[in-house]
């Protein structure tokens, strides 16, 4: 795919390791004009700095602290793009007996966070002609496993409310992504025991913004995702991409 210098402003949450780090590289590779950094502690981002230089801005954003969010909204008025890659895992069977905090903690940051910041970031974004929202959601979005059934969970809400975010923000001309990950190079990758399957955190970042480029609602990277995606397809592009009022007509009519 041939790419040309995109000269947008991206704003990154999460972006001082992993995957987000990689996604601030892969931007600067592409040609942004400006990238904010969002991490909980701007310490953190002090390496992004020493390399990039001015081009990478560190902008405090927590997940679980609305007024960071809210903050950085305000800070952050000409993102163009913004990617919403931080995130939370722990390894928790059903009947395990922290199950129930830490499921509620995963749908904190993993869920309302993502909603506060859609809530938070909408307005900039239609101020600055639409742009992006890129939302990190996983294969596990649609299949859960026993021993990551609480993260499973919030994934599979943050799918939900992605899907919904697409709908409402095309009046506004904001293009969504949903991305779609397997496992994945990166600290929570490594805790979950996935290191020896994990596709490169670089991948994803290429997923992401090509999936910007082609203008693509879905993007899976890495073998396990792909392999979803297939069986997937049909009811993704029927039902998930598809026109649910006319399918309502079909059905009730």
């Amino acid at each position: 795919m041939n790419r040309t210098p995109f000269q947008k402003t991206v704003l990154i949450t999460g972006a001082n390791r992993g995957i987000g780090r990689a996604i601030v590289e892969c931007a600067a590779d592409r040609g942004a004009a400006r990238i904010y950094a969002g991490v909980r502690n701007l310490d953190s981002a002090n390496e992004l700095v020493e390399h990039y230089g001015s081009l990478v801005q560190p902008i405090q954003i927590d997940l679980d602290t609305p007024d960071t969010i809210e903050a950085g909204a305000r800070q952050a008025t000409d993102a163009e793009i913004v990617i919403n890659n931080a995130g939370i895992m722990h390894i928790t069977s059903p009947f395990d007996d922290d199950a129930v905090p830490l499921l509620n903690r995963e749908f904190q940051v993993n869920v309302v966070g993502l909603l506060q910041m859609a809530r938070a970031f909408a307005p900039v974004l239609r101020a600055n002609g639409g742009g992006a929202f890129v939302q990190l959601n996983s294969v596990a979005s649609l299949r859960a496993t026993s021993a990551f059934s609480t993260y499973c969970a919030s994934k599979a809400a943050s799918y939900s409310i992605t899907q919904s975010l697409k709908d409402q923000w095309a009046q506004q001309g904001t293009h969504v992504v949903s991305v779609h990950p397997g496992p994945t190079q990166s600290d929570m990758g490594s805790a979950a025991g996935f290191d020896e399957i994990a596709t490169p955190a670089a991948d994803v970042a290429t997923a992401l913004f090509d999936a910007i480029d082609a203008q693509v609602f879905h993007a899976w990277v890495g073998p396990l995702a792909e392999l979803v995606s297939h069986s997937y397809a049909e009811f993704s592009q029927t039902v998930i991409e598809g026109d649910m009022r006319a399918l309502r007509e079909q059905a009730f009519s």
